[in-house]
């Protein structure tokens, strides 16, 4: 692929095209690496990051935040094979200050939920460079309880989250967001009892949202379509199997 003839996201989370390329959970069941390449989506795979728990060892949202671009910060002591091969594809990799550790809050310093140019997270944890980055990138950080925040957050636009934290929802409501609140226990997150909407979905393309496993098989399924629809937005289901929270899969590039 001549990645040198792409698109890079600008604002992270949300592509203007169809996405091309897109970082996952190096653990990802076949179905739904199946289900992203039927769709045009090559990966990139994470591997294990040592400090963190197994559950959320390989998940890209813990260990990666992109700034938009081609910045990307990421927590030391990440795979340098991951890395390189980030950076052999034009990333700019900036490497952030916090090591992860597997006890709270030493495993959430680089989930921060970025949502136009806003971003979410419990800033008490934010690591000190992805915060300097996000300041240098006109982003404003905004303070929420929640530590896994880009878990808890599914971002529907620049304007609108799907989430199941009603506190992230509280604040973000005062900031403008248009949210939508979804009670949720059918997300699966293998090692613990329940995963987030946020770690299961993405955005494929400006009108598609992407579900890992099928969308119907959430009790909230036709709350949060009909939320996408009041949007414009289709949802796909990239399998058929249950919903799944794998770190968030993160768009790239795009046509």
């Amino acid at each position: 692929m001549a990645y040198e003839k792409m698109n890079l996201l600008n604002i992270p989370n949300i592509p203007k095209k169809r996405v091309r390329l897109a970082l996952v959970d190096g653990r990802i069941s076949s179905a739904l690496e199946e289900g992203l390449a039927q769709r045009g989506i090559e990966i990139v795979k994470t591997e294990a990051y040592p400090g963190l728990y197994p559950a959320i060892s390989c998940h890209p949202d813990a260990v990666f935040h992109h700034l938009g671009g081609n910045l990307m910060v990421y927590a030391p002591g990440t795979s340098a094979a991951t890395v390189a091969t980030l950076e052999n594809m034009g990333f700019l990799m900036i490497e952030g200050e916090k090591h992860l550790t597997a006890k709270y809050p030493g495993s959430v310093h680089y989930n921060v939920a970025r949502v136009g140019n806003l971003a979410f997270h419990n800033t008490r944890y934010t690591d000190r460079i992805l915060r300097e980055n996000l300041y240098n990138c006109g982003v404003e950080l905004v303070h929420v309880n929640q530590g896994y925040t880009k878990c808890a957050v599914s971002v529907v636009d620049e304007n609108s989250i799907i989430t199941m934290d009603r506190g992230i929802a509280k604040v973000a409501e005062k900031k403008g967001l248009d949210v939508l609140v979804i009670d949720e226990d059918g997300i699966l997150l293998p090692g613990i009892q329940n995963g987030f909407i946020g770690g299961a979905t993405c955005l494929i393309d400006d009108k598609k949202f992407a579900v890992a496993g099928n969308i119907y098989r959430l009790k909230s399924a036709m709350k949060i379509i009909d939320f996408l629809s009041q949007k414009g937005i289709e949802h796909v289901s990239l399998s058929e199997e249950p919903v799944t929270d794998i770190g968030t899969i993160i768009p790239l590039l795009t046509v």
